[in-house]
């Protein structure tokens, strides 16, 4: 019989932790798998939890929460023969709508079952690994004060996306694709494995994270009053066809500028210095998917 562990994040709130326990007795089937349940107990506990489910010889270790949280699971497993399953119970949900996860619990538990696995590539920014994205300039800040946030949701994204927006200057960049130099005024650079941020704002709806490539979206300076009408193109997967918007795939992405000192792996802000090299892994983890 095949071994899983859910790993939960016990800030998800009581109700939520009935609504996963009670999901995984209704509805995994008993007879493929055995299962446990276990915690995290502080920040990025999840790598280490893991990390200790693979070299027990666990099957599959199931994130259950968002990017971060399956961030964690996928540092732990990287370089091992466990699988990774998800339970999307974070804000914003990115790569598991990518992957059209069941937002639903026991859907989702109901994917598990079925045990379709696919070879998922993995980025990496400076050494960082990413599933979904990663980025500087507008980005980082906004995932630095989203992650500060008391509350969390599209309404407090929302409001922190337009609050700086009109305030954020544009930088000047240096980016190196697989060899090839672009110099740009920049108000975003985003490097994609997956297809959004979160909350279908898809950010590089071309992005494919088993193609063995990463999609660089570049938003270029534009008229702050048109920032409504970019959002509105995010959320209807036409970014890409902006005026304002150049896309760039590559293997090799080197992003430079003196002043950066900030950037940002699937939501969780991180300080760096002046240059970041993304590479990407091809078929580095298996996931299991519907």
């Amino acid at each position: 019989m095949k071994h899983l562990v859910f790993i939960i994040n016990p800030k998800s709130g009581v109700e939520r932790q009935k609504e996963i326990t009670q999901g995984i007795e209704l509805h995994l089937d008993k007879s493929k798998y055995s299962h446990e349940i276990i915690y995290t107990q502080y920040a990025k506990h999840g790598i280490e939890l893991a990390k200790e489910c693979a070299e027990k010889g666990a099957y599959a270790v199931v994130a259950v929460g968002g990017d971060g949280s399956v961030n964690d699971i996928v540092q732990g497993l990287l370089g091992t023969n466990t699988l990774l399953a998800i339970i999307p119970k974070g804000s914003g949900n990115g790569m598991a709508r990518t992957m059209r996860i069941p937002l639903d619990t026991n859907e989702a538990i109901k994917v598990i079952n079925k045990g379709n696995t696919i070879a998922m590539d993995i980025g990496y920014a400076n050494g960082h690994p990413f599933i979904s994205n990663a980025g500087v300039a507008f980005d980082a800040l906004i995932s630095k004060k989203f992650a500060k946030s008391e509350t969390r949701g599209l309404m407090v994204y929302s409001w922190l996306v337009t609050k700086h927006m009109w305030l954020y200057k544009n930088w000047d960049w240096q980016i190196t694709v697989d060899g090839k130099v672009h110099n740009e005024c920049a108000f975003m650079v985003n490097v994609a494995n997956g297809q959004q941020f979160g909350y279908n704002f898809r950010i590089a709806p071309m992005a494919s994270f088993t193609d063995g490539l990463l999609d660089i979206i570049i938003v270029r300076k534009f008229p702050k009053i048109l920032g409504g009408m970019l959002a509105f193109r995010g959320l209807t997967g036409s970014i890409a066809g902006s005026p304002y918007v150049k896309h760039l795939t590559g293997k090799k992405i080197t992003v430079s500028n003196p002043s950066l000192k900030l950037m940002q792996t699937d939501g969780d802000a991180h300080a760096c210095e002046h240059t970041i090299d993304f590479t990407v892994k091809q078929g580095a983890q298996q996931v299991i998917v519907p």
